[in-house]
């Protein structure tokens, strides 16, 4: 009997250990093996720091942003949703693997009968008095009974609840990598923001200060009116350039609230008054050493990216679960019970009985419903890989127009730098020359209006370079330091490897 076991036994591991899922491949190919180089593209040396081991609080330098940031990630509503979503796939992992495991259940009962026989006497004889003998003396019957069994458990033979599970735990890992985009984005939203308020800030003031100075050519201009030296002409057009500076503070203030309205939404509290900025300013508020000729390999690194590869080996994993419906389904039915007619001799030799139902099943007509469904997660996986590769492609662009942008900043900084010095020195020359009599009014509004406009686009090109840094630390996978998985979800991913 032994002998005739081991074959049977054997044979059932070696089906217990096989998949019929498609071996995973990487897909490669999706964009060059490098990212541009040379033309607009030259801009810093490729030795520069690691972005995905340089966190938030490096590469930030300015203290009011970072706690504006901490604030961010501790109350942000997406943030949290986000998280709520790793908690749900979690959840559902571990529901798909309870089906790995057999459902075991314990039953007890007890059962109080009054033998109506037993207890009479004359009408019965001798048979109601050999029944009585086996209950009490009063004709009661009390049977216990208790046991133990499992319920229509699937010998996976085929994998299939294998493949169901690692499925299962591909969506728990996507769910953490879309988490910590999640987190990678904020961060930066958190940044841009903070300097798009610092640039309406910093032009409010410009736009303040250029109201005043016109205020004075205005008010100049009405005098000369006044004693008959200036003309009317002049007047309006002095009085065109103050309104003008008058409506652009108007709508920076909106701008400004606006600014901060935003900021409040992203760090999911309102921000306190000492943490806003002021302008701009001189002082750095971020790292500017970012790599520029590094391999695009980098880009494999970045949560969407793997995100979106853990979904194909998910849908690799459906193709096999979708190939072993194919085959037999083999459950596993069994209970042992006791049973006494006394507490006593419930778990005694003898008492016991047990069952075991093994059953096979295999669908010989389904209407093309297996079929269906692994053409269904074959096309899945086509879906899945196109994903994958837009993907990539998409943070390759990311990256690229950000490197584009970058390349040419600086020159556009300084060309504007001396701009605006080349502008105000011409104001102050024509105010001069008119004063003297020299220039008409004329050129000296244009000079005004000339200086007013370098500063504004000066201020403008300076945001722009900022946002540049801050979107190139995103897109290269910055920030991914703060949010390396915890001990447990490390565990997770080894095991699933």
């Amino acid at each position: 009997m032994k002998k005739s076991l081991a074959p049977l036994l054997m044979g059932t591991a070696l089906l217990a250990g096989c998949s019929f899922a498609p071996k995973y491949e990487r897909p490669a190919g999706a964009v060059p093996v490098t990212l541009p180089q040379g033309g607009v593209y030259e801009s810093a040396p490729s030795d520069g720091p690691d972005l995905s081991q340089t966190g938030w609080r490096d590469f930030f330098v300015d203290d009011r942003l970072r706690q504006v940031i901490e604030l961010g990630l501790a109350e942000n509503r997406e943030l949290r949703i986000a998280a709520g979503n790793v908690l749900q796939a979690r959840s559902q992992l571990r529901v798909q693997r309870a089906d790995l495991l057999p459902t075991v259940s314990a039953t007890g009962s007890a059962t109080y009968t009054n033998n109506i026989f037993g207890a009479g006497g004359g009408a019965t004889g001798g048979a109601g008095g050999g029944a009585g003998a086996v209950g009490s003396s009063s004709g009661d019957l009390d049977i216990y009974s208790v046991g133990a069994g499992l319920s229509a458990f699937e010998l996976d033979l085929f994998g299939r609840i294998r493949n169901l599970t690692r499925a299962a735990q591909e969506q728990v890992f996507a769910s953490q990598e879309a988490q910590r985009a999640t987190r990678i984005s904020l961060v930066a939203e958190i940044a841009t923001a903070w300097l798009t308020m610092a640039s309406d800030a910093e032009q409010l003031r410009l736009s303040r200060e250029t109201r005043d100075a016109f205020a004075k050519t205005l008010e100049l201009t009405r005098a000369q009116f006044r004693i008959g030296v200036g003309s009317e002409l002049e007047v309006s057009q002095a009085e065109t350039n103050y309104q003008a500076a008058v409506n652009d503070i108007a709508a920076l203030e909106a701008a400004v609230a606006v600014d901060q309205n935003a900021l409040n939404l992203l760090a999911g509290t309102t921000v306190p008054r000492e943490l806003l900025p002021e302008g701009l300013g001189d002082a750095p508020v971020m790292r500017g050493d970012l790599p520029v000729g590094v391999s695009s390999q980098v880009l494999l690194s970045r949560p969407d990216v793997l995100r979106a590869e853990h979904m194909l080996i998910a849908e690799h994993a459906n193709i096999g679960a979708a190939r072993a419906a194919f085959f037999p389904t083999i459950s596993l039915t069994g209970a042992v019970n006791t049973l006494s007619l006394g507490l006593s001799g419930l778990f005694k030799d003898g008492s016991y009985m047990y069952n075991v139902a093994p059953t096979a099943s295999l669908p010989l007509f389904d209407g093309g419903t297996r079929q269906g469904n692994l053409d269904y997660a074959k096309a899945s996986r086509e879906v899945a890989v196109a994903t994958y590769e837009q993907a990539i492609q998409t943070a390759f662009r990311e990256v690229s127009d950000g490197l584009a942008r970058r390349g040419k900043l600086d020159e556009q900084i300084a060309a504007q730098e001396k701009r605006v010095k080349a502008a105000q020195l011409a104001a102050r020359l024509s105010d001069a020359r008119y004063r003297t009599g020299v220039d008409s009014f004329l050129t000296t509004l244009d000079a005004q209006r000339s200086a007013y406009g370098a500063e504004q686009q000066l201020v403008t090109t300076r945001l722009t370079r900022g946002s540049n840094l801050v979107e190139l630390y995103r897109a290269l996978g910055g920030g991914l330091l703060v949010d390396e998985p915890a001990p447990a979800e490390q565990a997770e991913r080894s095991e699933a490897n």
